[in-house]
């Protein structure tokens, strides 16, 4: 996989991110929780928001590997530019991902609706373009800058909305399922997006990529809208947006779970944004390599994903939290022919490994410790966070590897990611024993 970066899903380093985040003011006490399911899986609303996230991350992570190397192969890109396409996929989280919390606070479910149908169309743009021989790097980047637009709402929504679905006692286990889901989405699309480009090319990947979106979006037809919170009196927008950041950074333990992500996004964004040159361009591997690269790590994922729950339950969430994996990431700039590609897929594996059993452990923490009528600007506040260390990352990796080169710039990504465990470290979160 990529390192699915801590909670994030667009298509250049998704996760989420992280890869891997909770939030709460100390003056304010979640609502009261409603009656929870013995499992998510009987409400058929949460069956239909996994489906249609089934479809969409299969769009999302098939265009992760399409979209640089249809830049690579038919366009020429160099490092700087493939960096600043990563860039502009994420850049939109900087720009209205705090607004955008507000927003989806008072629309929920249509929200998700829109956001896939725009998705859709604006990936299908690429394959006709190209089709039409018209495709330039320009279309490039409007078209993965406005779908990071869409994905914004996406994200904040689909997090906002799951507590209403499953009841705050389902959270972990609603979670993890997402999680896995994820990761392998990660496993699947990457490299069956690597196999699609180097047997029908980069335009094919993306035109089923669009398909996914919009069925994706069709899915989400079934979901029954969520109750918009009570009325109450009218508050300036900026107010709202300030209300979300002190709620996350007013809190010791959700600070740390933000600056930890923060910090494992920023290296994975270098990381994820330099290892198509390195694969392509100096290497020489096919795309079907960096597909299968990138599913390794989708694999770590899914393990994390799959272990979080039974790993807190027996140390304690404090230090299941802590426990870190992150400095495998080292093994990564090693990355070369023969064995040592085998070395630096397992220590991505095992990087992300951590990265989806924190995004399983801290999402569910941080919901459960919000207030319904501020979960929209609580995950805003996070994905603003955690997806601008995104662009930052993608837009200084290529910076760095024109001004240095191409495996210092790899060096830094690693190194960021095998510290990212020291704000939690430095934490009250060190002593957590459940997620409640």
């Amino acid at each position: 996989m990529t390192s699915m970066p801590q909670e994030r899903r667009t298509w250049f380093a998704p996760a989420p991110g992280a890869a891997p985040n909770t939030l709460s003011s100390p003056s304010s006490s979640p609502s009261p929780s409603p009656s929870p399911s013995p499992s998510p899986w009987r409400n058929r609303d949460f069956r239909a928001l996994f489906g249609a996230a089934t479809l969409n991350q299969l769009g999302t992570n098939t265009g992760y590997v399409a979209v640089p190397l249809l830049a690579l192969t038919t366009l020429d890109a160099t490092a700087a530019q493939v960096g600043t396409l990563a860039a502009l996929s994420t850049l939109a989280f900087l720009l209205i991902g705090l607004p955008a919390g507000a927003w989806v606070d008072r629309l929920r479910t249509g929200v998700l609706i829109a956001a896939d149908l725009a998705r859709g169309l604006l990936f299908a743009s690429l394959p006709l373009a190209w089709w039409l021989d018209v495709l330039t790097l320009v279309q490039l980047y409007v078209v993965v800058l406005l779908t990071g637009c869409a994905t914004v709402f996406s994200d904040v929504g689909s997090q906002s909305v799951l507590p209403q679905l499953v009841g705050r006692g389902g959270l972990v286990r609603a979670n993890a399922a997402m999680v896995t889901l994820m990761a392998a989405a990660n496993i699947a699309g990457r490299g069956v997006g690597g196999a699609l480009i180097a047997a029908l090319t980069a335009p094919f990947a993306l035109a089923c990529s669009s398909a996914a979106y919009l069925a994706s979006a069709l899915r989400l037809t079934r979901v029954r809208p969520t109750p918009a919170p009570p009325p109450r009196a009218r508050t300036p927008l900026r107010s709202q947006i300030v209300e979300g950041l002190r709620h996350v950074l007013g809190h010791p333990e959700l600070r740390a779970l933000a600056l930890s992500a923060t910090l494992n996004n920023l290296g994975v964004a270098v990381l994820n944004t330099m290892l198509p040159v390195l694969f392509v361009s100096e290497l020489g591997l096919s795309p079907a390599a960096l597909g299968l690269f990138w599913a390794a790590g989708g694999a770590g994922l899914l393990l994390g994903a799959r272990l979080a729950r039974p790993f807190a339950a027996r140390v304690g969430y404090g230090r299941a939290l802590l426990l870190s994996l992150t400095p495998a990431a080292l093994l990564v700039p090693l990355l070369d022919h023969g064995p040592w590609l085998w070395l630096a897929g397992g220590g991505w594996l095992l990087a992300m490994m951590k990265t989806g059993s924190n995004n399983v452990l801290g999402v569910s923490l941080r919901q459960h410790l919000t207030p319904d009528p501020l979960l929209g600007r609580m995950n805003a506040t996070f994905r603003f966070m955690l997806t601008g260390a995104l662009a930052l990352g993608s837009a200084a990796s290529g910076l760095l590897a024109e001004l240095t080169t191409l495996h210092t710039t790899l060096w830094t990504g690693a190194a960021l990611v095998a510290v990212s465990w020291a704000p939690v470290a430095a934490s009250p979160l060190r002593r957590r024993k459940t997620g409640a």
